[in-house]
């Protein structure tokens, strides 16, 4: 029997310091800076960033959202769908390989595991020698700590939807919600097994993003490409080899580019769907070309058409403005100001008025002729409101109720409204009115339609 399933080979990626590595790291400080520190940020008296779930507000910052704001979740969704359209057109996967979360958490965790295990070949003797007590201790304690910082990832995770110092009281006193617990573990979990085990896999097998780049690439695309015709052939030689001499290019045959790339592929072959463009290549080729007297630039970022007609890198960057980026980016730049004018004009309190369906309509004591209806009123800024309520449409139409209602910070509250008209002053059917609400001594007003049901 043939198997037609070959298991993975573990990746051992080498360490490798340079200009790309120091960007890498440069993200993966600042992503972990916002993501661990944002939920402990305080606006006022309240979390600064808050995805309150139970109460149906989302907090950011200055700015209170409701379930009414949905659009401008759409609109966050089509920005990110832009925004990856147009760094992809322009310069590939720099955002797998500098700032998305697997790699962030990947690069964190092979750190950790560099530390206490060494580097390449240390990992790969140690991996493969038999049992012992000082492998069953790096193990183990690059195991406990993955662990612990899974958790605290969880438990941030967490933190942006409970606010997170009731769930560090509640974590400490073992009185966390079924819910939060699951979700705690649930991603640490995940980040446990993606960032620790699957690594590449993930990149390589499970995401999605992999499988469609290449529709958004052309031969103007920035990426990491190996200069061919300068590096071929290759092969070792000594420092003081003769470059000019026949049958001898510029690359060394080292395979230290394989050794350092996450993915495990040699870049040498050529353009891979693998490829995260991080740039680890670059950095450990430019190191050996210094090392061996050479000039850099053998693996370097390039478009296809660069390095087939020797553009310079001028002539590159200006062929990488082309058409295409620029729809990209206008129609990114009109979305953006688009949202922004939005969220500046917004109302700060909405209104949703319905009309009690278990009385259409009655005749009162005084002679007049009553409809009942609920407004909610939701205060979206961040102080107490008192809110005015007027209705028209109908001739004498007026409120019975008690036309101000205060309405706390960011909380919403249902007000049983009646409104009447004289009976007999309007002809039987559906009539449309206009409830308006203002904010006192604000200029910001609502305005919701409704109708008054007249019987016959």
């Amino acid at each position: 029997m043939v198997s037609l399933y070959a298991a993975a080979k573990k990746i051992y990626p080498r360490s490798v310091q340079g200009v790309f590595a120091q960007w890498r790291w440069f993200f993966v400080a600042l992503t972990q800076l916002v993501f661990y520190g944002l939920p402990w940020l305080e606006w006022g008296t309240r979390q600064a960033v808050l995805f309150d779930l139970a109460s149906r507000r989302f907090y950011i910052f200055g700015l209170v959202l409701y379930p009414q704001d949905f659009i401008y979740l759409t609109g966050l969704l089509v920005i990110s769908a832009l925004s990856l359209f147009l760094f992809t057109a322009v310069a590939g996967r720099l955002w797998c390989g500098f700032a998305c979360p697997q790699t962030v958490y990947s690069e964190i965790f092979l750190w950790i595991e560099r530390k206490i295990e060494g580097d390449r070949s240390a990992r790969m003797r140690l991996d493969g020698a038999d049992f012992s007590l000082e492998k069953l201790v790096k193990k183990w304690y690059k195991h406990l700590i993955w662990i612990f910082l899974s958790i605290w990832t969880g438990f941030t995770f967490v933190g942006y939807f409970t606010p997170i110092r009731e769930l560090a009281m509640e974590f400490f006193t073992t009185h966390m919600s079924s819910w939060e617990l699951f979700w705690v573990f649930f991603y640490a979990f995940a980040t446990y097994g993606n960032a620790g085990f699957m690594r590449e896999q993930v990149c390589k097998y499970m995401c999605p993003y992999a499988r469609f780049q290449s529709a958004m690439f052309d031969h103007d695309t920035l990426i990491v490409t190996y200069d061919s015709e300068r590096g071929e052939p290759r092969g070792p030689r000594s420092r003081n080899a003769d470059l000019t001499k026949p049958q001898l290019g510029s690359c060394v045959d080292c395979t230290m580019c394989v050794q350092v790339c996450p993915t495990g592929i040699d870049i040498r072959n050529g353009l891979q769907y693998e490829c995260i463009s991080c740039g680890a290549c670059v950095d450990v080729c430019d190191s050996v070309m210094d090392k061996m007297g050479y000039e850099r630039g053998l693996v370097r970022f390039a478009t296809q058409n660069a390095m087939g007609q020797k553009w310079s890198a001028k002539q590159m960057l200006q062929r990488m403005l082309r058409p295409r980026v620029q729809v990209y980016a206008m129609f990114l730049i009109g979305l953006i100001a688009f949202v922004l004018v939005s969220l500046s004009l917004r109302t700060p309190f909405k209104v949703d008025v319905v009309r009690d369906r278990s009385t259409l309509s009655r005749i009162t004591e005084v002679g007049t002729l009553e409809n009942v209806y609920r407004l909610q009123i939701m205060n979206a800024s961040e102080n107490a409101q008192t809110y005015h309520l007027s209705v028209r449409g109908l001739p004498n139409i007026r409120i019975e109720t008690e036309t101000d209602v205060k309405v706390d910070a960011a909380q919403s509250r249902w007000v049983v409204l009646r409104a009447d008209i004289p009976y007999g002053s309007s002809e039987a059917g559906s009539h449309k009115i206009l409830f308006e609400i203002q904010a006192v001594g604000t200029d910001d007003f609502v305005v919701e339609k409704s109708v008054f049901i007249v019987p016959r």
